[in-house]
């Protein structure tokens, strides 16, 4: 049904969790994985008129987002091999994360976005929700979302 799933992660316990389920989910489906991180672009320091000599340089920057990336996929790519699937991942820049993520699937032709909900409602939801809602509002592709009734623990 499904051939190339994205698994989005930002590096928490939550989307750790979740994208553990996302490579079960794959292997059952034998599809292929694509794992993404979305960094937040580099920001200039806009206060002042020189950058100060510890502020990172932006090719450093870049460089501590891919590293960062790749140990937040780590652990899925990991899994991936395990089970046996085709998988890559992918570090992308961009502010907005929902966008980004809806046109990285698109670009990259992904089945299907499989991405977690926090669990949480009220506030929370709202807030921790807004990438999985903007994601849900933006695509025409299908999105599961993983929704865990309790957090794991940190890892």
């Amino acid at each position: 049904m499904y051939r190339k799933i994205l698994i989005t992660t930002d590096g928490s316990a939550v989307s750790q969790h979740t994208a553990c389920a996302g490579v079960k989910f794959a292997h059952q489906m034998g599809a292929e994985v694509l794992a993404l991180f979305v960094a937040p672009e580099y920001q200039y320091p806009v206060y002042v008129e020189i950058i100060p000599p510890s502020y990172p340089s932006e090719d450093d920057y870049i460089a501590q987002m891919r590293r960062t990336g790749e140990d937040y996929m780590g652990k899925i790519m990991r899994s991936c091999q395990q089970a046996g699937l085709n998988h890559s991942c992918m570090t992308a820049f961009s502010d907005a994360t929902a966008l980004k993520i809806v046109d990285v699937a698109e670009q990259e032709a992904c089945d299907l976005i499989f991405m977690g909900s926090h669990g949480r409602s009220g506030w929370g939801q709202i807030l921790l929700g807004s990438v999985t809602n903007k994601v849900l509002s933006h695509t025409t592709k299908p999105v599961l979302v993983h929704r865990l009734i309790n957090e794991p623990a940190a890892s």
